[in-house]
């Protein structure tokens, strides 16, 4: 990789002056295009402090071996040549945006002599006017089949109309009359193009006036006897009612807007759109982006402005958006350039459109979510995963059962740490365990790292040594391992424990089956860097077992670190392996966290509370919705206490004893050999 040191701009040679510059690495190749107010400011940003940039633009700036640049008059300029240069390009390091998945659009096709309306998917087609996109094509069909009774335009493939006007026979809707029959001269091209953009005005959201015109041609009719015309404009009213009553209506009748969403995490984003005309939601999309470079949501917002509505000329009057993008105005103004009117970019803050925005908001978490678990429930992509794992970090075999910890503390608070496990590329939740730090004090993840792998491979020795013991019927010598225990406080691994019996022995008290936590992975995984991974291997070499496979995943630049080596293991930005990593770690975290929050959460009344005489859950629950929280309880007196329902004076004072005692002001309930000490949380082999 190249030092960007070798091809920093020299100093002044940058204009002060918006404009658009382009990174190339070795091959000439453009990899990443920004655009910015001040092209030296920005550039000056990427070398004067290297070390403090994101890790993926530090991967960005080491790929790279020049960079150039291209002055523009103003801002909104600026955005137009960047969107012109990432499509022309298509840079590596760019935000770009893929559908989840391929949604019909409801077409017609303007730029033929006889319309046609149709489904179509894939790239549009210039003179054709598009319609949603929609959530499944029957849906379109429905549609349409409602309005060619009023609309009757051609719905037929080229080789069928072709074919009908050789024959001189319309086919079976030119007779069930929901089709003018262009084919055979029923209507000729200036009337069928007209039928075509009313069909099209329709749909855009002038509704009403084509109703009322029905509705005065049913009752002209009726007044003039003509019942059977009568009777079918009244099914054709019907129809078109409908038609619309398939599009929930959500805003007032004139708005027009997009309303767009985004659930994001740190390594992709999901977005989702839903297309509102004349009050009515006309369509939805969504897309899935792989977050390349460091952006905020707003960076995410601009991005997407730009490369939806970059040609587009289907911009509306509106647009909703959960922040604003960095630069507003330039971005307004550019959509007003596309429209060919004005534009309004705005986040709603109340009423219904705020509602909206928080409808499709949950879309997109929803859509984020579908689209992980369609990637890790595909045989294929994990089996790819396992063996690019398998080849990186040269396992003898793919690694179809992997074990991943994580520490989790506040302040040094309450630690706790998480295993979660993870056979043939899937989360086996019923194998997740929890453990409560208990010889580490503070901050301290390296020791606590060490600890939870001594306790968790110690059962798998018991286990092991029971089943060897019941096949041999012989002693067991624990040797290294037995003194490494011993010096953590454990019992011998062949000692019948009643706590580790209970909840982590070899055999489960109701099924009779030997427990699964007893298995051997054939990797485990850490949430760390070197030092981490340093004493999960000197954990394991104490026990004797290091033959199972070590290594550390870092969060800063997702490197995969092995122990003992001086240089991470990097894997493809867009590997599945990295993915299965990056989802294992992930896992942990949220595993840990939620065991956290949960203890600290009990902590803030147990310690305090659960040794008065009396005060049950009931109680304790009544007392902090009264007062709302512990510290206003704290500096409550007995007698505002006793006001709480079911709390008498004796408890009140004995609860205001215990606080003040818990404050540093008398003796604390939790303190040494007091309640809170013989509160103790259970992890999945003991306590």
């Amino acid at each position: 990789m190249a030092d960007p040191a070798t091809y920093r701009p020299a100093p002044g040679s940058v204009p002060d002056s918006p404009g658009v510059y382009r990174f190339r690495d070795e091959h000439g190749r453009v990899i990443y295009v920004g655009k910015a107010k001040s092209l030296r400011s920005r550039l000056n940003s990427y070398f004067t402090d290297f070390a403090g940039l994101h890790p993926r633009t530090q991967t960005m700036l080491k790929t790279a071996v020049g960079v150039d640049w291209t002055v523009v008059g103003t801002e909104v300029e600026a955005l137009q040549l960047e969107y012109s240069w990432i499509k022309e390009f298509d840079p590596r390091f760019n935000v770009r945006y893929r559908d989840d998945k391929s949604y019909p659009y409801l077409a017609v096709t303007l730029d033929e002599e006889y319309p046609r309306v149709m489904v179509m998917r894939g790239a549009r087609r210039k003179g054709v006017r598009y319609f949603g996109p929609y959530s499944h094509a029957w849906a379109i069909r429905e549609t349409v089949d409602l309005l060619l009774r009023v609309f009757p335009v051609r719905t037929c493939k080229p080789g069928v109309f072709k074919r009908a006007r050789q024959i001189g026979r319309p086919c079976l809707l030119g007779y069930i009359d929901k089709c003018s029959a262009p084919c055979v001269g029923r209507v000729d091209a200036e009337g069928h193009r007209r039928l075509a953009e009313d069909f099209c005005a329709f749909m855009a959201g002038d509704t009403g006036r084509f109703i009322k015109r029905v509705e005065r041609e049913m009752y002209a009719a009726a007044e003039a006897e003509e019942f059977e015309r009568a009777a079918r404009l009244r099914d054709d009213m019907r129809a078109l009612q409908r038609a619309l009553e398939k599009q929930a209506v959500v805003l007032g009748e004139n708005t027009d807007c997009d309303v767009i969403a985004l659930a994001e995490d740190p390594l992709e984003a999901a977005v989702q759109v839903f297309y509102v005309r004349g009050g009515r939601i006309r369509g939805q999309r969504g897309w899935v982006v792989d977050k390349v470079e460091d952006l905020t949501t707003a960076d995410l917002v601009e991005h997407f402005l730009t490369q939806i509505y970059g040609e587009s000329d289907a911009v509306p009057r509106e647009v909703l958006v959960p922040v604003e993008p960095p630069d507003v105005a330039a971005m307004t103004e550019l959509l007003a350039g596309r429209r060919g009117g004005p534009v309004r970019i705005r986040v709603p803050r109340r009423g219904d459109k705020k509602a909206l925005l928080e409808t499709v908001a949950r879309n997109a978490v929803e859509a984020l979510k579908q689209h992980k678990t369609r990637r890790a429930g595909d045989l294929t992509t994990r089996s790819q995963a396992l063996r690019e794992i398998q080849e990186a970090l040269e396992l003898d075999e793919a690694p179809l059962r992997i074990e991943c910890y994580d520490v989790s503390n506040l302040q040094g608070t309450h630690v706790v740490a998480s295993m979660v496990v993870f056979e043939d590329g899937l989360p086996r939740k019923s194998e997740y365990r929890r453990f409560t730090i208990k010889t580490v004090q503070g901050q301290d993840d390296v020791r606590s790292i060490h600890e939870v792998i001594t306790r968790r491979f110690r059962r798998y020795l018991a286990e092991r040594d029971r089943a060897a013991e019941a096949a041999a019927g012989g002693e067991r010598d624990t040797g290294a391992a037995g003194e490494v225990l011993a010096s953590y406080g454990f019992q011998d691994a062949g000692s019948a424990d009643p706590a580790e019996g209970a909840a982590g022995g070899p055999i489960d008290p109701n099924t009779g089956k030997p427990r699964k936590f007893a298995y051997p992975p054939n990797l485990v995984v850490v949430d760390g860097g070197p030092p981490q991974v340093a004493a999960a291997q000197r954990a394991l070499d104490e026990l004797g077992l290091s033959e199972i496979a070590v290594c550390g995943l870092a969060k800063r630049m997702e490197e995969i670190w092995l122990p003992g080596d001086e240089d991470p293991v990097i894997l493809p930005r867009g590997s599945q392996g990295l993915y299965l990593m990056q989802h294992l770690r992930d896992e942990a975290h949220r595993f840990a966290v939620a065991f956290h929050r949960k203890r600290r959460s009990k902590a803030m009344t147990a310690s305090e509370l659960d040794g008065v005489p009396g005060l049950g859950p009931a109680r304790r629950t009544a007392l902090l919705k009264h007062f709302g929280s512990l510290k206003r309880l704290r500096e409550a007196t007995p007698d505002q206490i006793a006001e709480v329902p079911g709390i008498g004076r004796r408890t009140a004072e004995q609860i205001a004893a215990a606080l003040r005692g818990a404050d540093g002001t008398g003796d604390p309930a939790g303190g040494p050999g007091g309640p809170a000490a013989a509160h103790r949380t259970a992890d999945g082999g003991g306590t």
